[in-house]
């Protein structure tokens, strides 16, 4: 018997995929495709790697692509293999849709028992069956074999009306198929706009917007010889971009979702926790929050007696014996405890804040419970367990990690769950105010579907996936209860029902939940998702300067410490930065990985930086400070640029053609850049910065 005849089910992985928004164009050559989107990273906690960078060389940034694969199953249950176009005809369908218009007003998460917030619909004055052009539903798309690409198979003939307006057509993304017929599906290009020109005036809900951020059902027909398969389905969802890539966040969607799994008997736990499995994320990624945002570089940063990746207090922290346990005790009583998960009913009542705890973030409630717990995020109950039996030296050490480069080095077997994991894992986990990929909706058990963990025919963490278009009206409110309950807006999931929680337009919440509110305390915490909207960073020029080994150490280590704030090109006030958000996140940073000083040992630096990095030229052409720090250090001739970046892209000075680590996002900049012509014109954007700070 062959393989393929023992395949007796198919199942679509990843179940949940995740593709982000971008705008570069993607030129119709597949050996071009690199130009335009790269895929979505298929590892758990492993960064994407485009060609090219994640920007095109004019600065429009490239689409993140979610692709999907099929595996076959025997009778019991084993993976017998992936299945591509060279082994069975395989016909992809997949539908979906914005439906964030024609949804009802973000107050809070509405699985929060009592704490719940009624809501009410947006946009409620268009009423009845007007509020169907609300929805932007292209309808499905279908596709087969491999390399598929054009105008047929994209989401291109939905529409947005409002009553007294023409429709407006509205792009949601496309469908493409790789050299092995797998799926690629690429979302929109980032337009938000107002139907009536009005500017955004708050976070989430703004009437008379609208985005081109969707989501919905993925399905594929499969035919071996004379047998017809329905895959097991999944769900995509189109985010926004990643200006974060490679950091993680504390608590992910997949520790969310995992905790839930473990808590409903859906998933096993590990007889033991093992420390670089499940205790050294956390932990780390601690750390790694310090290139985002200035209070983490203070408290977990490089040269802090609390950098706990440091390799002294890192081994200690990984030593089960009783000569660590003070240490781990100490560092474990520092975590907050979570309160008790709202699927199992929540707290009764709210217990007072511990804001000086951590993970030193918002919660769920910062904004309509200050003075509570719900102000704060703490850690899932799992991994809050987790890091109690670290504490008392009941765990494992295990090794440390050692990723494959891609999927298909990894034992066949592993394959698929590993592929569930990926985008779960570049997704935050919290706060859910509403999020910045996907939101609370995923802690609830209703969206999925259960599974056992002593079956091996069960598979774990599938949504349940609806078999028509979800329901749009459950009347002028909508309360907690009706949410969550059966037959709800969170009891599965279909064409747009994913995102349609999320704020409208999506450039809005970006750039008003930031970090700090209180100006009065000495960090700028806590922080709402830094991992994905970056709070403060190191610049380019700063990086440059801390690499320069010419500089005294002192000097380089003000460049180091010189963190700025992440929309400061846009920062005029609130609705303003709100404004020009929707027209101007493509000109914001990527922060990336860049190599350390050759110096790291001797000096103490790290061994890899986050660096911002692609930020518009517009908004840094002809910056009289830089000049002026230029000819403070002796660096303002271009020879000494040309050294640093040589070290940096590991070549010789002559060929060194980066200034800057542009080359990281987009392709490298000539080396003349390093003395900016006087007459290259800034971004209009400053001229208004000026205007308004007189």
């Amino acid at each position: 018997m062959s393989d393929l005849d023992r395949i007796v089910r198919c199942a679509i992985h990843p179940s949940l995929g995740v593709a982000r928004i971008g705008n570069a164009p993607v030129p119709d050559d597949p050996d071009r495709w690199h130009e335009g989107f790269y895929i979505a990273p298929e590892i758990p906690g492993q960064a994407a790697s485009p060609e090219g960078g994640f920007k095109t060389p004019d600065g429009k940034v490239k689409r993140e692509a979610a692709r999907f694969r099929i595996y076959g199953y025997d009778d019991q249950g084993n993976v017998v293999r992936e299945i591509t176009a060279g082994d069975a005809t395989v016909e992809w369908q997949v539908h979906v849709a914005n439906r964030k218009t024609a949804w009802y007003q973000f107050l809070n998460a509405m699985d929060m028992k009592s704490f719940a917030l009624t809501t009410k619909l947006r946009n409620a004055a268009v009423q009845g069956r007007q509020r169907r052009q609300l929805v932007i539903d292209p309808g499905p798309r279908s596709i087969a074999g491999a390399l598929q690409s054009g105008r047929r198979y994209r989401f291109d003939s939905g529409f947005v009306r409002f009553p007294d307006t023409s429709p407006i057509s509205v792009y949601l993304g496309e469908l493409r198929t790789d050299e092995e017929g797998r799926l690629l599906f690429l979302g929109g290009m980032g337009t938000s706009a107002s139907v009536y020109n009005q500017p955004p005036t708050t976070f989430a809900n703004n009437e008379g917007w609208y985005d081109d951020t969707s989501d919905g059902t993925v399905r594929a027909t499969v035919k071996i010889g004379g047998r017809t398969l329905e895959a097991d389905p999944a769900m995509v969802a189109v985010a926004p971009p990643n200006f974060g890539q490679g950091l993680h966040a504390v608590v992910s969607m997949w520790d969310v979702v995992h905790d839930l799994f473990r808590r409903q008997g859906w998933a096993d736990s590990p007889a033991k926790p093992v420390f670089w499995e499940h205790i050294s994320p956390i932990l780390s990624r601690l750390v790694d929050h310090q290139w985002v945002n200035q209070g983490f570089y203070f408290l977990f940063g490089a040269g802090s007696p609390s950098d706990l990746t440091a390799p002294g207090l890192l081994a200690k922290l990984a030593d089960p014996g009783a000569g660590s346990r003070e240490l781990r005790e100490r560092y474990f009583h520092w975590f907050r405890p979570p309160l008790k998960p709202w699927d199992e009913g929540g707290p009764e009542q709210l217990p007072p804040p511990r804001p000086a705890d951590i993970p030193p973030f918002y919660g769920d409630g910062f904004s309509e419970f200050r003075g509570t717990a719900l102000a704060d995020l703490w850690v899932t109950p799992t991994q809050y367990e987790w890091l109690r039996r670290w504490a008392e030296g009941d765990f494992e050490t295990g090794k440390p990690p050692k990723p494959h480069r891609s999927i298909e080095d990894y034992p066949l077997p592993e394959q698929p769950r590993l592929l569930d994991r990926a985008p779960l894992e570049d997704c935050l986990g919290g706060p859910f105010h509403p999020g910045i990929e996907l939101t609370w909706t995923l802690r609830v058990p209703r969206m999925w579907q259960a599974s056992d963990p002593g079956d091996p025919r069960s598979l774990p963490y599938r949504l349940k996936v609806l078999d028509g278009s979800p329901r749009d009206d459950y009347g002028p409110e909508l309360t907690g209860e009706e949410a969550t309950g059966p037959g709800g807006p969170a009891d599965g999931s279909g064409p747009g029902s994913l995102t349609r929680w999320m704020g409208v337009p999506w450039q809005t919440d970006e750039a008003s939940c930031l970090a700090g509110y209180d100006l009065s305390t000495y960090l700028p915490l806590p922080s709402f998702w830094a991992a994905r909207v970056p709070n403060e960073v190191l610049s380019e020029k700063a990086y440059f300067r801390v690499l320069d080994e010419e500089l005294p150490m002192a000097q380089r280590l003000k460049h180091m410490s010189y963190r700025q704030f992440w929309l400061r090109d846009i920062d005029i006030s609130n609705n303003d930065r709100r404004r020009l958000m929707v027209t101007s996140w493509d000109k914001m940073g990527i922060v990336t990985e860049q190599p350390g000083p050759r110096d790291q040992e001797e000096s103490g630096l790290p061994d890899r930086f986050w660096v911002e990095t692609g930020r518009s030229r517009s908004f840094s052409a002809n910056d009289p400070t830089w000049k002026q720090v230029l000819f403070a250090e002796n660096a303002d001739e271009a020879g000494r640029l040309r050294k640093v970046a040589a070290r940096v892209e590991g070549v010789e000075e002559a060929a060194a053609e980066a200034v800057f680590v542009q080359s990281a996002v987009i392709p490298a900049l000539p080396a003349t850049a390093a003395v900016e012509p006087e007459e290259e014109i800034g971004h209009p954007l400053r001229r208004e910065l000026d205007q308004h700070s007189l």
